[in-house]
Parts: structure tokens; sequence; C-alpha cells
């Protein structure tokens, strides 16, 4: 449960945005469709480099390295800082450009960049808190996820409810007030984070308040008075940060590739009409809420591969993944029937418009189909990530990816075909993605890569 929450923070902020816009108005509502695509675009950068650490942190742990874990963790640290400030100037100073390129209705435009405005400073607590996930994940001690996430989530509530309608003595800023407010509570949640790192006495064990303290917790848990390390590298370490780099990019423009083709089927999307963008923004939010269990499983795997490969029990690798593949879909489908038995009340979360929810009534079996595969081959293509073959699984992502692009194009362009149509390029992407991730995992061709 605590990777299960912690892994899908960002989609529960953009979908806590969603909510609260739904009841705004149409234009809000499709905005935050666009604009949220894009900011988890922004953000899935810096949790895919993160995903790295988690992997080389948990092969540590499972070789028993401890005292390599906390260069790891600052270097890691370090890159995903540096890199935050460059997404925010980008943000900053070519945000408006780059919607102007895309987005066709000015009022949604200009919605748009109000939220971006005041959503862009939180990209660096976005990617300080992943980091932090990723370490606790990696070493397997993940309570205060799910403690963290509660207080962002609750944080974010409050925010929104205040800040969009003008309640309790702030002043009223609509779209604006929702990127002002994801920003205030991701910053608050990090703040509860690093008291946490503070106080948690067991951090002193990965060398992450110094070698002397290292060595001090070693001694005090151990019956050796003679205990002597030897000398960690430094804790910003540029070969660290290369072999990050290497683990990660393919893991970057994986999440790259897969939120940018999500950003252009709502861009396309968007040229059918603002009831389709809204109905299809009802339907992402809906889809998001019922992703969270596969992503906190999918995080899971991750580690739990890279964990068993540490201890050179290679050959478990396949049969703990299908059985966290099956764990998976039987949680995602027992939240997801809610969906099939009371569609008008799951599909409140997006919008209080009975017109919108009964048009939006009608996706709602392609979703259920759609999550169906998706709890399954999320699982099979993480636990491949978690092999170290990422440059492989950035392929077959790639090429999953220009299927959805050039099936979106052709049904919607060319065939002018109905919006369900369109919704069926997930169906078919999740049906690609599990047949080619089972296949190489099944090959074993990832056995010799070194992490």
């Amino acid at each position: 449960m605590p990777i299960m929450i912690g892994s899908a923070v960002q989609n529960l902020i953009t979908l806590t945005d969603t909510i609260f816009l739904g009841r705004v108005g149409e234009i809000e509502l499709g905005a935050i469709g666009l604009v949220g695509v894009f900011y988890l675009m922004i953000a899935s950068i810096g949790y895919s480099f993160s995903k790295a650490g988690q992997i080389m942190i948990a092969r540590r742990m499972g070789a028993q390295e401890l005292d390599k874990i906390a260069p790891i963790y600052y270097s890691m640290l370090s890159f995903a800082l540096s890199l935050a400030l460059l997404l925010f100037l980008f943000m900053q100073f070519g945000g408006d450009y780059f919607f102007a390129l895309f987005v066709n209705n000015q009022e949604i435009y200009t919605a748009c960049i109000a939220y971006l405005d005041y959503r862009s400073a939180g990209i660096f607590f976005s990617y300080a808190g992943v980091i932090i996930v990723a370490l606790y994940t990696g070493v397997g001690r993940t309570q205060v996820i799910i403690y963290n996430a509660i207080v962002l989530g609750l944080t974010n509530m409050v925010l929104n409810y205040g800040l969009i309608f003008g309640k309790w003595g702030f002043p009223e800023m609509g779209i604006a007030g929702a990127g002002l407010a994801s920003t205030i509570a991701e910053g608050f949640a990090f703040i509860i984070f690093i008291v946490y790192i503070f106080l948690d006495k067991k951090n002193r064990a990965y060398g992450l308040f110094g070698h002397k303290a290292l060595i001090e917790y070693t001694r005090s848990t151990s019956d050796d008075d003679t205990v002597h390390l030897p000398p960690p590298p430094p804790k910003i370490n540029l070969e660290i940060i290369k072999a990050q780099l290497k683990l990660s990019m393919p893991i970057v423009l994986q999440s790259v590739v897969g939120m940018g083709s999500w950003f252009i089927f709502f861009i396309i999307i968007e040229d059918m009409g603002q009831t389709e963008l809204a109905i299809s923004n009802i339907m992402r939010a809906v889809y998001l809420l019922f992703m969270i269990p596969c992503w906190g499983f999918a995080s899971s795997i991750n580690t739990l591969v890279s964990n068993l490969i540490g201890q050179n029990k290679s050959e478990e690798v396949f049969q703990v993944t299908t059985k966290t593949a099956i764990l998976s879909f039987a949680v995602t489908m027992i939240c997801t029937a809610t969906m099939l038995i009371a569609p008008e009340i799951v599909l409140r979360i997006g919008t209080d418009d009975l017109e919108l929810i009964q048009k939006s009534i009608r996706l709602t079996g392609i979703v259920t189909a759609t999550l169906a595969l998706f709890s399954i081959g999320a699982i099979y293509f993480n636990g491949l990530v978690g092999t170290g073959a990422t440059k492989q699984a950035l392929w077959l992502q790639i090429g999953c990816v220009i299927f959805y692009l050039t099936y979106i194009y052709v049904v919607v362009h060319l065939f002018k075909c109905s919006l369900e149509t369109a919704w069926m390029a997930e169906f078919y992407y999740w049906i690609i993605s599990l047949t080619t991730s089972v296949w190489y995992l099944r090959s074993k061709h990832w056995q010799n890569i070194k992490v």
C-alpha cells in the first residue's frame, strides 16, 4: 500500500485538481486535461530518473552493501535538483509558446497558462520528493511514504477548495488556485519528508549522515567493537551520476514518449470539440484513479526484481513478476467493478454536469477493458525495467507509441471516427505492450546486464 500510494502522488494531485475544477466549468475541465497531462510528463522525467537510483539501491540492499547507498542517494538528488531548475525555467519562460503551438481554443489556452504559472515551482519539491521515495522504496522501508502522501493529499484538497472557490478568506483564483494549491501542498509534504529523514536513526546504516555516523551505527548493532568500514566514495560522485544516467535515460525517454503520446492524444481530441475534450478528461480522472493500485505493484516489482538479481536468484524473476501481475489484476478489477455497477456515481469524480456524465458512460466499457490489460502489462513491463534492461524496454515502448499515435491520427483526422473508437487506442497499446514485455522477460536476454 505505501508504494502504491507513493508511486501515484502526481496522479493523485492531478486527480484532485480535476475533481475541483470539474465543478468550475467546461473550459477549466478541458484545460486541466491538457496542462495536467503536460505537467505529469514533466514530473515523470524526475520520477523515471529516480527509478534508476531505486534499482541501484535495491541491488546494493540485496548484496548487503549498505555503505554504498548514500553516494547513490546524494548523487541522484543533486542531479535531480539541477534538472528541476532547467525544467522550471522552461515552464516559466517557454510554457506559453509551447501551448500556443498545440491549443486552438483561446479560452482553454489562457486557462492552461494560468495554471502553469503557479504550478511550475512545484517541480523542485516533486523531484526532491521522488528521490526520497526511491531511497525508502529501494531499502524496503516504505511506511513513511503513505503518511507523507496522506499529508500531501489532505493539504491539496483543503487548499484547492479555498483557493479555487475563494473560501475561508482565500482569494477566488479558479484554475490558477489549483496550481498554487498543488505547489504549496508539495512543499509542505517535502518538509515532512526532511524532518522524518533527520529523525530516522536507521538512515545511519546507509551512511546518509556521514562515514563516522555509519561506523557508530554499525558498532551499536554489532558485537564487534573493532568495526572498520572502508571509506565511501564522495557523496556526490560523477561516476555514479553517469551510471545512473546510463540506466535511467531509457526510462526517462520511456516516460516522455509514454506521457507525450497521451498529451498528443488530448491535443487531437481537442480538435474533435470542447465537449469531447471535457468527456475525455472525466474519463482520464477515472482512469488515473483506478491506475493507482497497479502503479504501486509496478513500483514494487522494480525493487523485487532488482533485489532478487542482487541475491543471485535470477531464475525466480519471471515467477515473482507473474504472481505480482495476478495480484495487480485482481485488485484493479475489484476497484474497477464499481464503475460498471454504478457509473453515474463514479463519473461524478470529474463533474456534476449530468449531461456530460451521461455522454461519458459510453466509454466505461472501453476503459474497464483497458484497465484489465494495463494492470497486467504494466507489471511485466516494469519487471523488465527492474532487470536493468532499460534500453530494450525503451525500444518496446517506442514501437507501441508509434502504433498508438498512428492509430489516433488515422481514426480521428482521416476517418472522423467516434470518441469511443479514439479511446480504443489505449486498449490496443496495452495488448502490444503486454505481449512484447512477456516475450522479452521470458527470453532471459537480460541476465547478463550489470547495474
